[in-house]
């Protein structure tokens, strides 16, 4: 359905309206990433593996696979949400260090990331 203010528009407007709409709201984050990598458990209760495809984020569900891509390499990794975290301003996603050196910013320690939900 195309929203009123939409219908009123001429038809080329209104569909790359709705088309600029769903890219803004389908899940899509970008901000800075860092890596991590403890011998502890994880919020999830499961142990933190430094070798497995992993991450951390505020408030997405336990078990959440997440594509993250690195904006400054293009490279992309999916990883699966078992922990909480970062808990630095301006961060948005932990990464387990295999992650992060898939994206290649191991030696930075952080990078400028955009991510989606997948599945």
């Amino acid at each position: 359905m195309i929203a009123p203010a939409l219908r009123l528009a001429a038809p080329g407007f209104a569909a790359a309206a709705i088309v600029a709409l769903s890219a803004t709201t389908a899940s899509a984050q970008c901000g800075s990433a860092s890596w991590y990598a403890l011998t502890s458990k994880t919020a999830s209760g499961e142990r933190m593996n430094p070798a497995a495809m992993t991450a951390a984020h505020r408030s997405l569900p336990f078990g959440s696979k997440i594509k993250v891509t690195n904006q400054r390499n293009g490279k992309s990794v999916v990883v699966r949400i078992n922990d909480r975290g970062p808990f630095i301003k301006g961060r948005v996603i932990d990464l387990s260090k295999a992650a992060a050196n898939q994206l290649g910013f191991i030696r930075s320690g952080h990078t400028k990331i955009c991510m989606e939900s997948v599945g």
